[in-house]
């Protein structure tokens, strides 16, 4: 731990009123605030302020303020899913196009306060619409392209959403996506007609059905005037599972998350001025959000947008934009790096990387091996790895080495708390753990990226996060501590496997598997067993089928029993060709475990998987 990390940190939970008022002068403020935390964990009086009689916008701290010193600096570089396609836009530009669209929005009588729903894949497009929202102090609330029409419906009636902005096709891996019929799907819904008008990106503006977003532009004004929002105004509402089945709508402020964002963006990242930045997500998560708009832009970075996937036309087309656009920070998910790494090292030796100079892990605990390689040849041996642990809910990073302190690395740990951050293990009755132990991942008190509430459901809010709990943020994930006070995460604790009384995270078993020279992936869940309570079960992708043998099957088992203990053995492990992801390349483990339980008839929807047709043969394949 570094002697300048262990001064900021305290001063930032010793001293938060301080620490947070010099930070915030990172943003400009239209009017300063007096008042910088008004917070409480208390059941029944959960409330979460910061910064609270603070006046800014977040476009114009993203936008404007930039134009002056680094107006003609590229802001977004967008690479195509074709490869050869690519778009730029400067500070300037990006201006411009922002305006002319906030304005295009206020002709269709969009205002402060009003709800907007961005459809959109990755394109350029779906910033400019972010960001012409928070210009106006209108609430976005963006929607994964790869949603099905049901789940979009689901989303626009909840938030009661006056405009949808979309597009009617879009290309991801070489195919056509018909975004145009699932936005049909969606309006025939009950409950969609809030939606008053809906504005399309198209390549057939002759659609006099829909509102042409490329019109609109053409006939605005390239002037519109920031409006002047409070600190704690809604920024966007952003959709996440619920254990329900009920997405919560999770609502972020302008003041707080903004300045988090750009906070942990730099310090995380070590962001130097002039360093394209490469965050992989899609702008319909929080990751896209944070990492791929927000955070770089009010920094004044340039970000890259891609629209393809890792895998086209071939395995090497991360590596290439990285050469391209000369990439400093790389910010990417587990499970592509899992992929990338299954096809060998000749794709990604077959590019330069040089300009490389952070590398960065978000969604999910990362394996030692995944680590060990995306460090050695990705990163060439001499990137820093920064293995981040947040949420959604938290708006940034929480737990992470941090690049620009170059606080300690340790494969497979998110290390140590970001500034401001009070992490703390409990056990199932609530009792803090003191020293190395594991536990329960909660937090003893708020920081200014936080979530305020769930959209018109605050009850839900402290039922979910404060209740269990009481007094502490609850994370949903199990993580362990060591003697030097490094945090690994271990999965949700609801994917935390209790095996004869015996709590083993499903990371460590997925880590240890994929240890095996032949296995490039690995995916563990519980299921009901007799005698142990819950069994383990364990999917595992070898990197070429004919080492799916019975023989490598008995290898991996006695390896992890003797890595882990005879505890960690593996009851049923099937090998298949793939494993259920989402388009943004999260392993969905709702589904395998479904399947391992043999709830077939309740496996649910399966439209957001990059191949949906993997779960069929999974099933097939069921032992």
């Amino acid at each position: 731990m570094t002697e300048t990390y262990h001064t900021l940190y305290t001063e930032s939970v010793k001293n938060p009123n301080v620490f947070w008022k010099n930070q915030a002068k990172r943003l400009s403020w239209f009017k300063s605030f007096t008042k910088v935390k008004e917070t409480s964990f208390t059941p029944g009086q959960v409330s979460i302020k910061w910064f609270q009689d603070g006046e800014l916008n977040a476009c114009y701290n993203c936008v404007d303020r930039h134009i002056e010193d680094k107006g003609d600096q590229v802001a977004i570089l967008f690479e195509g899913d074709e490869e050869g396609f690519q778009e730029s836009l400067t500070y300037t530009e990006l201006h411009e196009k922002v305006c002319r669209f906030a304005n295009g929005l206020k002709s269709v009588n969009v205002k402060k306060g009003d709800t907007v729903v961005i459809y959109l894949p990755m394109m350029m497009e779906g910033a400019i619409a972010m960001l012409a929202c928070a210009r106006i102090g209108a609430v976005h609330s963006v929607v994964f392209g790869g949603f099905s029409g049901e789940s979009l419906a689901s989303r626009i009636q909840d938030c009661g959403a006056k405009v949808l902005i979309t597009c009617d096709t879009a290309k991801r891996g070489g195919k056509n996506i018909p975004f145009k019929e699932t936005i049909e799907k969606a309006l025939s819904i009950s409950g969609t007609e809030c939606i008053e008008h809906v504005i399309m990106l198209s390549k057939n503006d002759g659609d006099s059905t829909y509102i042409s977003m490329n019109t609109l532009m053409e006939k605005s004004s390239p002037d519109c005037p920031c409006e002047v929002m409070n600190a704690e105004d809604p920024l966007f509402i952003l959709y996440t599972s619920g254990s329900t089945g009920k997405p919560k709508g999770v609502l972020h402020t302008t003041g707080g998350y903004l300045l988090y964002a750009a906070l942990t963006h730099e310090y995380v990242f070590d962001y130097q001025p002039g360093d394209v930045h490469f965050c992989t997500a899609d702008i319909g998560w929080i990751t896209g959000h944070s990492y791929v708009v927000y955070g770089p832009l009010c920094n004044g970075a340039t970000t890259v947008m891609f629209e393809g996937i890792p895998g086209y036309p071939d395995y090497g087309r991360l590596w290439r934009i990285i050469d391209k656009y000369q990439v400093n920070i790389f910010y990417t998910a587990p499970t592509a790096i899992r992929t990338l790494r299954s096809q060998g090292d000749y794709f990604v030796k077959s590019s330069s990387r040089k300009s490389l100079r952070v590398l960065g892990t978000v969604g999910e605990p990362i394996d030692h091996t995944a680590w060990q390689w995306y460090f050695d040849i990705v990163g060439d041996g001499r990137c820093y790895v920064a293995d981040t642990w947040w949420q959604t809910e938290t708006g940034g990073h929480l737990l992470t080495p941090i690049a620009k302190l170059k606080t300690p690395l340790e494969p497979g740990s998110v290390t140590t708390p970001f500034f401001g951050i009070q992490a703390a293990l409990v056990d199932n009755d609530g009792h803090e753990i003191k020293g190395a132990g594991s536990g329960n991942l909660v937090l003893l008190d708020s920081w200014p990226g936080q979530a305020r509430t769930l959209f018109k459901d605050h009850s839900r809010f402290e039922e979910t996060y404060f209740s269990i709990f009481p007094g502490k943020y609850f994370s949903g994930d199990g993580a362990t501590r060591d003697e030097k006070g490094f945090y690994t995460i271990t999965g949700r604790v609801d994917d935390v496997l209790n095996v004869s009384g015996h709590r083993l995270g499903t990371n460590e078993l997925e880590s240890a598997i994929t240890e095996h020279a032949y296995i490039a992936e690995a995916a563990v869940v519980g299921f009901p067993h007799e005698i142990k309570g819950q069994g383990i079960y364990a999917y595992v992708v070898a990197y070429d089928q004919s080492h799916a043998t019975d023989h490598i099957k008995q290898e991996i088992i006695q390896h992890v029993r003797k890595l882990i203990g005879p505890i960690a053995t593996i009851d049923k492990l099937q090998f298949t060709d793939s494993l259920p992801k989402t388009r943004s390349g999260k392993v969905m483990r709702r589904i395998l475990r479904k399947i391992a339980e043999n709830q077939l008839d309740s496996i649910g929807d399966t439209s957001t998987l990059s191949d949906p047709n993997v779960v069929e043969r999974i099933i097939q394949g069921r032992l």
